[in-house]
């Protein structure tokens, strides 16, 4: 496993069964899972953390616990995906999700720069980001990131007429 730079603030590592407890509250509030089909059940929120502990084992990256550095406390996640459907499969998306309490601190662009850092390191030449159009939140993480709006889409895995089915599509190159 390949991990970014510490931040002055943050720390990006594997995952730890004592996260479980907490990564699935996250995954189960209404409030982080607004802009997604729906919140994750138990079962769902323990099946994502083994594909995500699995994609360590294939790619060597994947989407790291973010840890705060003072306290130790596990914020939620940052990292590197794989994206796997129709139209951008194989290309690398950089995506967060963090604990609504801890939204507006900086934390999801801090994480993704040492992620974005990271994919430089690894010879990844860009990297993708994309959320339903109604997602401001992650967009303006994009926006921090210097990622360039690209386009719209319709999210193949959402049926037409779905709220949230149209996205944007973001990149970023990693030689800046």
């Amino acid at each position: 496993m390949i991990f970014p730079a510490p931040t002055p603030r943050l720390v990006l590592r594997a995952w730890r069964e004592e996260d479980l407890g907490t990564f699935t509250a996250m995954n189960a509030d209404p409030r982080v899972m607004e802009y997604f089909p729906a919140p994750l059940t138990p079962e769902q929120s323990a099946e994502f953390m083994e594909r995500i502990r699995e994609e360590f084992s294939t790619e060597g990256f994947a989407l790291y616990a973010v840890e705060r550095r003072e306290d130790g406390e596990l914020l939620g996640y940052t990292g590197l995906h794989r994206v796997t459907f129709t139209g951008m499969k194989d290309k690398i998306e950089i995506g967060w999700r963090l604990r609504a309490e801890c939204w507006n601190q900086g934390y999801a662009t801090e994480a993704a720069q040492a992620c974005v850092a990271l994919a430089a390191k690894l010879g990844i030449e860009e990297l993708v980001a994309f959320t339903t159009v109604t997602n401001l939140r992650s967009q303006r993480v994009m926006q921090k990131l210097g990622m360039e709006l690209l386009c719209e889409f319709d999210h193949p895995a959402l049926p037409e007429g779905h709220p949230l089915r149209r996205h944007v599509l973001y990149l970023i190159g990693t030689e800046k």
